[in-house]
């Protein structure tokens, strides 16, 4: 989730653009919540004489006006985004591409629960599309979420701590084939290598509707690698409620970990597109049908 150089004019443009059009699209529900048959008002010049009304009339219209007023005004955390990244030099980590892919997404299903592993520049971006929403945040560096809570003190992000390394990625792809793991279970009670036990407790109770997988770090054998982030994802999918599908996107699919790791537990069948270094998988709730495959 670290910054990297793409295209900083572009992305910006595309940021402002859904953000404004995200404000319009609240300020139209607003407009549309009113009564249907309800009439414009006309207007009122100070030589007009109204009879006195009872005192609960007028508090009434005095909470609509004031309603109406709030109605109209853009939210103070979609104004932040807007100064922040009119402003930044920074550009997400993603390309304009990539972001619009998950940005169409949430267009569709937010306000929504959206999980997302890593924390970086673009976390205030994705917390803002899913406006109204619950967007959590997970981080492996401590220090680094003390430092972006600073900054933006209303998202919400916890602290994890992974102990697979990249170095393991074959072995570990070979115990995801074992029984214990291709059983769909909650992650929290799965006996799988690869199912992540030390989560907060939000993340295996909520029912999440999107899913990004863009951390934790992965481009070195040492380094923690998204095999187990990968592997969960698609367990805490598979164990929605029944009717239920996921949307789920992982990062950085050029690189090998997570092109085979999200082919294997996330499943080609259950890819709709991918977009640069980005694929987006829409799994469905396994909790009907245990004996469904693991993958279509």
């Amino acid at each position: 989730m670290r910054p990297k150089t793409h295209n900083p004019f572009s992305l910006k443009l595309l940021l402002l653009c859904v953000i404004l059009a995200s404000f319009i699209l609240f300020i139209l529900r607003s407009n549309l919540s009113s009564s249907p048959n309800q009439t414009p008002s006309p207007k009122i010049h100070k030589s007009t004489f109204f009879p006195r009304k009872s005192s609960r009339t007028n508090s009434r219209n005095s909470i609509t006006s004031n309603c109406s007023l709030a109605c109209a005004k853009i939210p103070t955390s979609l104004a932040q985004v807007l100064i922040h990244y009119s402003t930044s030099t920074i550009t997400p980590q993603q390309t304009l591409k990539e972001i619009s892919i998950t940005s169409r997404i949430l267009d569709k299903k937010s306000p929504c629960n959206f999980l997302v592993f890593g924390l970086g520049h673009d976390s205030l971006m994705w917390h803002s599309l899913n406006y109204g929403g619950r967007t959590i945040f997970i981080e492996e560096d401590e220090s680094w979420i003390e430092q972006i809570k600073r900054r933006f003190p209303m998202l919400e992000s916890y602290h994890v701590t992974y102990d697979s390394k990249v170095n393991q990625a074959n072995d570990l792809m070979q115990v995801g084939k074992g029984p214990e793991c291709t059983a769909v279970l909650d992650p929290k009670y799965s006996m799988c290598q690869l199912a992540l036990k030390g989560l907060p407790a939000q993340v295996y109770d909520i029912e999440w509707d999107l899913i990004m997988v863009d951390a934790p770090t992965g481009y070195y054998n040492e380094a923690p690698g998204r095999m187990t982030a990968i592997y969960t994802a698609g367990m805490v999918a598979r164990n929605r409620l029944v009717g239920r599908e996921t949307h789920v996107f992982v990062h950085d699919v050029n690189r090998e970990v997570e092109d085979k790791f999200s082919k294997a537990f996330l499943c080609e069948g259950y890819m709709k597109k991918q977009e640069g270094r980005l694929r987006h998988f829409v799994i469905p709730s396994h909790r009907d049908d245990l004996n469904k495959p693991f993958c279509p």
